[in-house]
């Protein structure tokens, strides 16, 4: 029994930390995490448990004095009528000029986080998970260009993501 207990923690732990990217989509090269940090506004994303019902949402982004990074999301949750705030840290998963970290909310538990597609001057991202559950377009404006979204979402259907199930978020309504 005990061994059977051990082996379920491990497979949870390996599952929880995964790192990859789904298959085909690549992480951006020659990222600079300094223009990265700062705050961004969630365009759209897939449905999550932790995002469910919150408008407004929003990322910022850190440096901690380890040299991790301190995220911090925010989003309204309207049912409730209070903000709803999660901090937590990421780091990179290998190299420091790939769009590549890995992102933990729960103690030792990593997610990944691929930056698959990054505007020049970085004022946009298509960030994924390990696999195509898991998607953000992400903008340093509270709304995006039609054609740069449009591009994004091209970009995310055309790898497998079900883009007919996206989440706009709502950052035009006054915020309480």
């Amino acid at each position: 029994m005990f061994r059977i207990l051990t082996s379920l923690i491990a497979l949870t732990t390996l599952i929880s930390c995964q790192t990859t990217a789904p298959p085909n989509a690549k992480p951006v090269t020659g990222f600079e995490v300094d223009r990265y940090l700062g705050k961004w506004y969630e365009i759209a994303r897939l449905d999550h448990r932790f995002e469910r019902g919150l408008t407004h949402i929003t990322a910022e982004y850190s440096k901690n004095d380890d040299g991790t990074i301190a995220v911090k999301n925010r989003g309204y949750k309207v049912a409730e009528s209070k903000w709803s705030e999660a901090t937590g840290k990421a780091k990179f998963a290998g190299d420091k000029n790939v769009g590549q970290l890995k992102v933990s909310f729960f103690g030792p538990f990593y997610g990944s986080y691929n930056i698959i597609e990054l505007a020049p001057d970085y004022s946009y991202a298509l960030v994924v998970g390990p696999n195509t559950n898991y998607l953000w377009i992400l903008a340093r404006e509270p709304k995006l260009d039609p054609t740069v979204q449009q591009k994004l979402i091209d970009k995310a259907k055309s790898l497998g993501f079900d883009t007919e199930s996206l989440i706009y978020v709502d950052h035009t309504s006054p915020t309480p």
